[in-house]
């Protein structure tokens, strides 16, 4: 029994050996294999209890035996040893407050008041700025109903630190739980001649007001919006009237607020209050004056509440016009928001001037406009002005078109022409919609004064053609013929501008002028679209008649180029090229039919020369070109067709390839090679030797030569 209870008092908390304390290892977590859920599930709050419930006693000491004293003298000399240590602790260290806090504590403990007085007076000597220290005084007085002795220190805290809220709160407080308010009023009025913050005045008005003293809270109002007149103070001073049912001297708070305050920072939070008070009282006139007044003097930047609640506002009481006028008020906001957050960004400029435009006001549409265009773009590279280009379209167009007035709508255009850097790049759109301006207003002078200065400064297509075609309406075709002169100056190898001078020429019948262009033209070393000017030159001169000068240039363009379109565009024109016209001569219709005959048949053999040299070419020159040269035996053989009896399509066939249909092999860099399908040619002298092909080696063979020696 003896060694069971030994036993029993070792396991005890507080008197387990320091093996039994020592933490045992746990083995190593093993891996579960079975993750299905258990039938039985526990929460982790039972995880958590069990897990306490299972953890090894704490260690602690054994409590300490409290000491009985018996007698006085035990006291005394308990006393005795305390102080000692008390003091011995301010000794070392006078300025920690906790020691000083807990001797006058501890004095109080022992109800030895006088002595705990002495100890507060001592600490206050060394801690006399700090106010939590003469709080805990003061509390340590009431506490222990010394009422007057409290009283004296909250007033010497306040006369030291006045700036200290706080203290002023503890000393009303107390005043007014003993039920004094004269004194509680007479501590507010030494307060508030220190001009404290927004907290303070309103304590004060409480106090008032508690007491039901409407007049005196009104009488402190009045000091407190003199003392800092802000906009909350006169919001809250309005409050209060309206609280008391002064709708008079409410309003009268707000007017006076206005006038004073109608440019502060905090104005729009004033207006919204105003408007609302007005509201309330069912003047919705005066309420849209107020918000109209505010949204002109409040900054844009501080106005997103005030639209916000202007818009609410008319949805409400206002009409059709007052509901569109407020929401454009409100876009604006937006609108300016948008554009100071990036001045460069036009699309936003474009928005803020439709905006304007719906409202209809001319001086705000213009104010606008002048913003959004001093707004330059930052590097003179044309992609970042094209945007910008279009204010100044815009606003030039409403002054014409809206505004109707023409001098601003010159000066627009004047000032828009000089901004541009036309060294470096131009927009055509601007000289001619200035033109045609000035076209507009009947002054033809001054049209053709920008147009020449857009022609000297920066010319372009669009300008010379623009010009030709205002000259050419009016007639004057001596300026249109120095125009062009100009236009193949600066351009000389355009074919547009050749073209349309030589169809001028032509329609005056100046046709010898037309070939002279036409050759000028031709002659140049490079051209945009030699092919149409080509084209246009052999048309004109089968339009003239002038078949032999035709066949001149047809020979003169494969000299230039053996294109396969050349060779079947010069057959078809020998093919239809009938020099004489019997239509109205005296002879019979039998010798006309022969003659015609006869004409066709000239025609045929001249188209068949064209096609029998083509195809020597293609043989010859460039005989990997065979499927060009199959192209041009199916026109040959369709010409053949074309002539009835006087073709001989069997000419034409002994020559036509065979289209043999193989695959060849196409390698890929990053995969396995694939076939591919093609058509080959096969020609009938290829056919008789298909081993040799002596022509196409020997080609090869020359070409190789060629470029070596090159």
């Amino acid at each position: 029994m003896a060694d069971e209870s030994n036993k029993d008092s070792d396991q005890s908390p507080g008197y387990r050996t320091r093996k039994e304390t020592e933490v045992k290892k746990l083995h190593r977590q093993t891996r579960v294999k079975n993750k299905t859920p258990a039938p039985i599930q526990i929460t982790a709050e039972q995880i958590i209890r069990e897990a306490r419930e299972g953890q090894e006693a704490e260690i602690r000491r054994p409590p300490k035996k409290q000491k009985k004293i018996n007698d006085a003298t035990e006291l005394a000399d308990y006393r005795l040893y305390r102080r000692k240590g008390f003091e011995d602790l301010i000794r070392s260290d006078k300025s920690n407050k906790s020691v000083w806090v807990k001797y006058a504590q501890w004095e109080e403990s022992q109800t030895d008041f006088n002595r705990a007085r002495s100890v507060w007076e001592r600490a206050m000597l060394v801690n006399s700025r700090d106010h939590t220290m003469w709080l805990k005084y003061a509390h340590a007085a009431m506490k222990n109903k010394f009422i007057d002795h409290a009283r004296n220190v909250l007033d010497r805290a306040v006369s030291l630190l006045p700036r200290i809220d706080q203290l002023w709160f503890k000393y009303i407080h107390m005043e007014e739980m003993l039920g004094d308010v004269t004194v509680a009023r007479q501590i507010f009025e030494r307060w508030m001649s220190w001009e404290p913050d927004q907290q303070a005045w309103l304590s004060y008005i409480k106090l008032e007001l508690r007491y039901n003293e409407i007049t005196r809270a009104r009488g402190i109002f009045e000091r407190f919006v003199e003392c800092q007149p802000k906009v909350g103070s006169w919001i809250r001073f309005a409050e209060f009237e309206m609280k008391n049912r002064e709708i008079g001297r409410a309003r009268n708070c707000y007017e006076r607020a206005v006038d004073l305050l109608a440019d502060d920072e905090e104005a729009e939070q004033l207006f919204v209050a105003f408007a609302e008070f007005e509201e309330k009282c069912k003047e919705t006139v005066r309420a849209r004056g107020i918000y109209k007044f505010a949204l002109d003097h409040v900054p844009k930047s501080r106005a997103e509440n005030l639209y916000r609640k202007f818009v609410a506002f008319e949805k409400q009481y206002g009409d059709r016009v007052g509901i569109e006028d407020a929401i454009v008020r409100k876009r604006r906001f937006q609108c300016e928001k948008e554009v100071r957050k990036n001045p460069l960004n036009y699309n936003s400029w474009f928005d803020y001037i439709r905006l304007e435009e719906s409202s209809g006001s001319k001086e705000r549409i213009r104010e606008v406009y002048e913003r959004a265009i001093s707004n330059v773009p930052p590097a003179a590279e044309k992609r970042y002005w094209q945007r910008y280009i279009y204010l100044w379209i815009n606003y030039s167009l409403y002054e014409e078109l809206d505004a109707q007035d023409m001098e601003r709508t010159r000066d627009v255009y004047s000032e828009c022409l000089k901004l541009i850097p036309h060294k470096k790049f131009s927009f055509a759109k601007i000289w001619l919609l200035a033109a045609q301006f000035e076209i507009r207003q009947l002054n033809l002078r001054g049209a053709r004064l920008i147009l020449g200065n857009a022609i000297g400064k920066a010319p372009k297509d669009k300008i010379f053609k623009k010009y030709i075609a205002i000259e050419l309406q009016l007639g004057n075709i001596d300026r249109c013929r120095k125009l062009y002169n100009k236009y193949l100056k600066w351009s000389p190898g355009n074919y547009y501008a050749c073209s349309k001078y030589a169809e001028l020429e032509r329609s005056l019948h100046e046709t010898e002028l037309a070939r002279a262009i036409f050759e000028q033209a031709i002659a140049q070393p490079a051209l945009d679209m030699p092919e149409l000017l080509w084209k246009a030159y052999i048309d004109f001169e089968i339009s003239e008649g002038e078949f032999e000068r035709t066949r001149q240039l047809y020979e003169r363009l494969l000299d230039r180029t053996k294109h396969l379109k050349v060779w079947i565009s010069y057959a078809k024109f020998e093919a239809s090229a009938m020099e004489k016209d019997y239509q109205g001569s005296d002879l019979s219709e039998d010798d006309v039919q022969e003659s015609l005959h006869e004409q066709k048949k000239q025609c045929l053999l001249r188209a068949r020369r064209v096609f029998e040299s083509a195809v020597n070419y293609l043989r010859t020159s460039a005989p990997e070109l065979k499927e060009e040269r199959a192209m041009l035996l199916e026109e040959w053989l369709n010409l053949e067709s074309s002539f009835g009896e006087l073709g001989n399509v069997s000419v034409v066939l002994a020559k036509l390839p065979k289209k043999l249909k193989k695959r060849r092999q196409i390698e890929t860099e990053d995969g396995p090679a694939r076939y591919e399908e093609y058509i080959e040619y096969v020609f009938p002298e290829e056919t008789q030797a298909p081993n040799l092909k002596i022509l196409e080696v020997a080609y090869k063979w020359k070409k190789q030569e060629k470029t070596e020696e090159d």
